[in-house]
């Protein structure tokens, strides 16, 4: 548990904690200790990565530097919690697939779909890689840690539920409303996953469809089009769809004829019908090369955000 006391002069704040063994511990001369990782060292001063900011520590305040172990793994340097899987295998589509009808469609990729659940509420997501790893919308999971999937397998012909309760947060972006997670049942084996697509190529007015569980109705299918590619909402760019979209389809797969998945179905207009939206799946590939940058550690929820305080006297000119 990180501790933050406020103190005036030189330092500013301090951060007293049990030390990791991947930080580095400056012991203060008046029997404080900061935890963080050195980033740069200058002639008189340190400057040291304390997780939501940096601060810049006189020597002269310095009465040692303890450091990590060799040997440990420094989890803040390689960007990765140790012991955590970094790369997700996600599979994009490098050569045009057949379009197929819809029944055939669904058929070939229900097993890929799931529904998220949490005590909050439910939407929907989808396996990008056949280890577990699965996408799903930032909001269906905001403010929970315990999650839990159902997912529907093959199972000589006919689809098995099988819930999965051993779920990990692996990373996720809030302003983008995307979250990665994994799968970490002992007994989870390996998951049919989608190909992602490209929905640079898409057109206006072609074909596509949605799998999720509105209203908690699994399984769901609705068929639409593309009305729009560069609908913008907030500072951002959507795809709109006539594909229904309700409450629970959140997270889940939008696919076009080839059952490659072209977007991340994440809200409607409430007051008509219609009117969907997705976020490109260009965004979500971003996401995932940047996944590191992203990255959640159940140790500091607040990852991957670092909130600094502003300059005191921009405080005082707010407070006027």
């Amino acid at each position: 548990m990180l501790h933050l006391i406020a103190r005036t002069g030189l330092l500013g704040a301090f951060l007293l904690t049990s030390a990791p063994l991947s930080a580095d511990t400056l012991h203060l001369k008046d029997q404080a200790a900061i935890t963080g990782r050195i980033l740069a060292e200058k002639k008189d001063s340190y400057a040291v990565d304390v997780g939501y900011t940096v601060l810049v520590v006189p020597k002269s305040a310095i009465a040692k530097i303890e450091k990590p172990p060799v040997s440990a793994p420094n989890p803040v340097a390689s960007g990765t919690p140790a012991g955590k899987i970094a790369t997700p295998a996600f599979q994009t589509a490098t050569t045009p697939r057949e379009e197929k009808p819809v029944r055939d469609m669904v058929a070939q990729l229900g097993q890929s779909v799931v529904q998220v659940r949490t005590p909050g509420g439910l939407g929907s997501g989808f396996f990008i890689s056949e280890d577990g790893y699965l996408i799903t919308n930032f909001h269906v999971i905001e403010g929970e840690t315990q999650i839990s999937l159902e997912v529907f397998l093959q199972e000589k012909g006919v689809l098995e539920r099988k819930t999965y309760k051993q779920i990990r947060i692996v990373a996720m972006n809030k302003f983008a409303d995307l979250a990665l997670l994994k799968v970490e049942d002992k007994d989870a084996g390996r998951f049919s996953r989608v190909f992602l697509g490209d929905a640079d190529i898409l057109g206006v007015g072609e074909r596509v469809f949605a799998i999720g569980s509105p209203l908690g109705l699994e399984r769901t299918v609705t068929e639409g089009i593309i009305s729009t590619k560069t609908r913008e909402l907030q500072g951002d760019l959507y795809l709109q769809t006539t594909a229904q979209i309700n409450p629970g389809n959140s997270g889940g797969p939008l696919f076009n004829l080839r059952g490659e998945v072209i977007g991340v179905t994440n809200m409607k207009i409430t007051f008509g019908e219609g009117l969907g939206f997705a976020i490109p799946i260009e965004v979500v590939k971003y996401f995932l090369n940047h996944r590191e940058a992203y990255a959640y550690d159940n140790d500091n929820p607040n990852n991957p955000y670092r909130y600094l305080q502003p300059p005191s006297r921009a405080k005082a000119q707010l407070e006027k």
